[in-house]
């Protein structure tokens, strides 16, 4: 069977924040069609930051970073990265600014050359994927945290990306939610790359587990062996 060619490829990634050591270093990974990684690793082992770099939020000091077998390395590079590729914050708030939950879906399709009627549309079937439909005329900050979480997820499924890069995306919610984000995840068919705290929820869409440490990943962590740390908002993961 052949293999599915590599979404995205770091090669040898180092970084630090000023005054600080080495946070990533010489750091790599692959991944392709399919691929479903779940990330772990202590508060402050560089998972967060590993995907600030993967977004050209911020920049290695080594490195090479590779999409579809182009390399991304200037803000020209990465805006066509944004077309691909979606991040969910770890802070829903970071995420939403329209003031209802309508257009903060429909914000990105429209970005991307959809027609208002378009993008409305596919921001309406984005919400009833998530089971969310009748939020469209909510108030976006009136949210509470766990509903902005599935909002914030809307606003990047609508974009169609083909990797999610998907950061504590359970953190808030209530088991049912939960169940709900589970399905919705397993039904997709795209790759991402998931950091959470919470083991159980990462064995249920998973299918590969890595583990951040010392500045690089290391494969094949048995989830089941990751013992449950609560995160640390004080800290850069």
């Amino acid at each position: 069977m052949t293999t599915p060619p590599a979404i995205l490829r770091l090669e040898n990634i180092s970084f630090s924040y000023p005054g600080q050591g080495r946070v990533l270093n010489n750091l790599n990974l692959e991944i392709r069609k399919g691929d479903r990684i779940g990330l772990v690793g202590p508060n402050g082992s560089g998972k967060t930051t590993l995907f600030h770099i993967i977004m050209g939020l911020l920049t290695p000091s080594s490195g090479t970073i590779e999409f579809f077998g182009k390399p991304a390395k200037t803000q020209k590079d990465f805006r066509q990265v944004y077309k691909k590729v979606g991040l969910l914050f770890q802070d829903a708030d970071d995420q939403l600014f329209s003031p209802t939950v309508l257009e903060d879906v429909a914000f990105g399709p429209l970005n991307l050359g959809k027609s208002k009627p378009e993008a409305r549309e596919i921001a309406r079937n984005t919400l009833e994927r998530l089971g969310i439909a009748h939020f469209e005329n909510r108030v976006t900050h009136k949210l509470s945290g766990g509903e902005k979480r599935l909002v914030a997820l809307a606003t990047v499924l609508s974009m169609e990306p083909e990797l999610l890069l998907l950061d504590e995306p359970s953190t808030g919610l209530d088991e049912k939610t939960k169940a709900i984000l589970v399905g919705v995840l397993n039904r997709l068919e795209l790759s991402y790359i998931l950091i959470s705290h919470e083991s159980d929820f990462m064995s249920q869409i998973a299918n590969a587990m890595f583990m951040m440490e010392n500045g690089q990943l290391q494969k094949d962590v048995h989830i089941h062996q990751y013992i449950h740390k609560h995160p640390n908002p004080g800290q850069r993961h």
